[in-house]
């Protein structure tokens, strides 16, 4: 991994990532999703002409990775399955935090029910579909269309990190 400190002309520290992903981890088990103080992910993709297309998403924050969930005909998942390259923000307690990446749509079964049965824990009852490949649940967001809906890794290629917080100064790039 490579460190670049972006706070260095300013005399700001240069953050850890294991600072950062310890409070992108931490919003899985102390992020209420019910509360209008929530975090919420945003997605960046790319549509058809190159223009970007930022929504809101479902994700989380697991094992290196960032997980989203989306249905098939979504302008996101068709974006990805065209051109995979994305990039997934969230403001976490003391970071604003931006990682870039590929999105990989993920039909492990094993993996998908992992992914279910952490957003299950967290409030929303997800749960793998009949074919253990999608998911599944009573309410989802209105614009993703009916279930089965499918989980999607993006392990970061790049990432960046800017402090929020008077206990987290800095700016810091990592390129993995």
């Amino acid at each position: 991994m490579k460190t670049t400190n972006l706070g260095e002309a300013e005399g700001l520290p240069t953050t850890e990532w294991s600072e950062v992903e310890a409070q992108l981890a931490d919003l899985l088990t102390h992020d209420d999703p019910r509360s209008p103080n929530r975090s919420t992910f945003w997605l960046t993709t790319l549509n058809v002409d190159g223009s970007p297309h930022v929504t809101s998403v479902g994700a989380l924050w697991l094992a290196g990775s960032c997980w989203f969930q989306t249905g098939e005909r979504t302008r996101k998942a068709k974006n990805v399955a065209r051109d995979p390259r994305c990039s997934i923000s969230v403001a976490t307690k003391g970071f604003d935090v931006m990682v870039a990446g590929e999105a990989r749509r993920v039909t492990d079964p094993k993996v998908v029910a992992e992914i279910a049965a952490l957003w299950a824990k967290s409030g929303w009852p997800a749960q793998p579909d009949d074919s253990g490949t999608g998911i599944t649940a009573p309410f989802n967001a209105p614009t993703l269309g009916p279930p089965p809906w499918f989980v999607y890794e993006v392990k970061p290629r790049t990432a960046t990190a800017v402090g929020t917080a008077e206990e987290t100064p800095g700016s810091t790039r990592w390129r993995f």
